[in-house]
């Protein structure tokens, strides 16, 4: 038997972009950069998060650039070859089984309490 999970702390690196499968599934993604900082040092790690169904949607009403959010999920590594230079690049995508929003209020949008998220 496996298990994996992961969890990350980290802000928004943009807005978050929902769309539907052709099955009709809503789909949400955004970026998350995680800071770690040390004596002389800092690094940042970019994860590719992808949210499904009612998590899909209630990220992409609530979420913006910039907004701190903890996600918990299973990541895999994924790579490619840019078509233009040949340059391979690779991305962390976690796929989110919980979103938790730990920015402040959106300006004219009442963000739902812990108790009323649907996860």
């Amino acid at each position: 038997m496996s298990y994996q999970q992961t969890i990350i702390l980290g802000n928004l690196g943009s807005d978050p972009q929902m769309r539907y499968t052709p099955d009709g599934a809503p789909v949400t993604n955004f970026s998350v950069a995680v800071n770690e900082k040390w004596d002389g040092g800092e690094k940042v790690t970019w994860f590719k998060v992808v949210a499904w169904r009612k998590l899909a949607e209630t990220c992409n009403q609530y979420l913006t650039k910039g907004k701190q959010v903890l996600v918990v999920g299973t990541v895999q590594a994924e790579g490619w070859a840019d078509k233009n230079t040949g340059e391979v690049k690779s991305q962390l995508v976690l796929t989110a089984k919980t979103v938790k929003f730990l920015g402040g209020k959106t300006e004219g949008l009442e963000e739902p309490t812990s108790e009323e998220l649907p996860f």
